[in-house]
């Protein structure tokens, strides 16, 4: 967990970085909205290495590296005080708090819209639903509906332009991304780079809107100065698009700013170069397992990786695994009477029906060690075989057998 936490955090901050360099400053509203959310997309799900570029590009059979076992015979090593579980259990308790404080916090500003849609008049104005509160309100949209004050509303103090830009968000369902943003930073709140990509998002949804008013009206001096009028009501509202939401220098000028078609087609060629290299470096052809700890009562202590990738499954889990081989690994008695340590190499293939095959001893400590390694893995029952395009293929497995004898 801690490496796919790692990886997808750094791949997240380069493309932040790409985004900051090359097109936070271009008038390419669409594709940058398309690029933000597609980063975090491909940042989330490329390290879990559900896939190989071996199996994208070649017929090789795809071989897994898994972390060592240690096998332990001596019990006094099992009695010893886990302080990494006790740490992670520690961790687990601060996260379920904050998520959990986090996820009341969402549903009460969801609710929020329903509650305001339940209490207050709604008029459709021009073929959209417009929710008129008696409270102070700045303009702002959610879902399928416009806020509006409704005092501000009778007196004629909303101007078309502003019901335009709120108009705007909605047709193009902005929600949705600031819903999906919202929802991740729950998830990941210890990750502060979900904040910097949910201001980016939210500010090129206003670059979008004001283009919309723009192309309507044409009137892009006056729509300037009307957003100023704006800019010193400070009053917002989470989850809505609020139109003076960054009212920034950068936005003004985002309005008149020249469009270069080349400089555009570079940039997006370059992006694309990157997403593409991002994707070779993290799609290895070897896809590795991170390691756990399991304790069992028989006095193994094995070590162990889980991914979550479509390989092929032992029967309840890898964990199962790695205790069946502990449980069944006998260390034979002239290895044990040299009290020795010492790490073996086995390989092995899961073939296309789930049986193992092609049992190697690709490094051996002698003693009839790496035959007793053999002998456990032809006890295995058959795993539930790797697909391809939706066929059985067989892939290759390397495993490390750490002996540990008692001293």
């Amino acid at each position: 967990m801690i490496t796919y936490l790692l990886k997808s955090g750094l791949l997240l901050a380069v493309f932040f970085a790409v985004y900051k360099l090359l097109l936070e400053n271009e008038k390419m509203f669409r594709f940058n909205r398309i690029y933000l959310l597609g980063s975090i997309f491909f940042s989330l799900i490329i390290p879990l290495q559900l896939f190989s570029v071996v199996s994208l590009f070649s017929d090789k059979v795809r071989m897994i590296q898994l972390q060592e076992i240690m096998i332990v015979t001596d019990k006094a090593v099992l009695d010893k005080v886990d302080y990494s579980e006790i740490l992670m259990y520690f961790f687990g308790i601060i996260y379920s708090i904050i998520a959990t404080i986090l996820i009341v916090r969402f549903i009460q500003n969801v609710l929020s819209f329903y509650f305001s849609m339940k209490k207050n008049r709604i008029e459709i104005i021009k073929g959209q639903k417009v929710v008129l509160t008696e409270e102070r309100i700045l303009p702002h949209s959610f879902w399928n509906a416009i806020f509006l004050n409704q005092e501000d509303f009778k007196n004629g103090k909303i101007p078309l332009e502003l019901l335009t830009h709120e108009k705007a968000h909605l047709k193009q369902k902005h929600t949705l991304d600031i819903l999906f943003i919202e929802i991740l930073q729950i998830v990941f709140w210890f990750n502060p780079i979900f904040i910097w990509y949910k201001k980016a998002i939210k500010l090129n949804h206003e670059f979008l809107a004001d283009e919309a008013v723009n192309k309507q009206f044409g009137e892009v001096k006056n729509y300037q100065n009307l957003l100023l009028d704006f800019a010193s009501q400070k009053n917002t509202v989470a989850l809505a698009s609020t139109i003076n939401y960054l009212i920034t220098k950068k936005r003004l000028l985002m309005m008149t700013k020249e469009e270069s078609v080349t400089k555009i087609v570079l940039k997006v060629f370059t992006v694309c170069a990157v997403y593409a290299i991002t994707f070779f470096v993290f799609t290895p052809e070897s896809i590795a397992q991170s390691s756990n700890n399991v304790k069992m009562k028989e006095g193994f202590n094995l070590s162990y990786d889980t991914t979550n990738a479509s390989e092929p499954k032992f029967p309840g889990g890898i964990e199962k695994f790695y205790m069946f081989v502990g449980q069944n690994f006998k260390i034979p008695e002239e290895f044990a009477k040299q009290k020795a340590d010492g790490k073996i190499f086995m390989e092995f293939m899961i073939e296309k029906d789930g049986s193992l095959s092609d049992f190697k001893v690709a490094k051996d400590l002698g003693y009839g060690i790496g035959d007793e390694a053999i002998r456990v893995l032809k006890l295995s029952p058959k795993w539930i075989p790797a697909t391809e395009n939706g066929k059985p293929i067989r892939v290759s497995y390397s495993l490390p057998i750490l002996i540990q004898s008692a001293k």
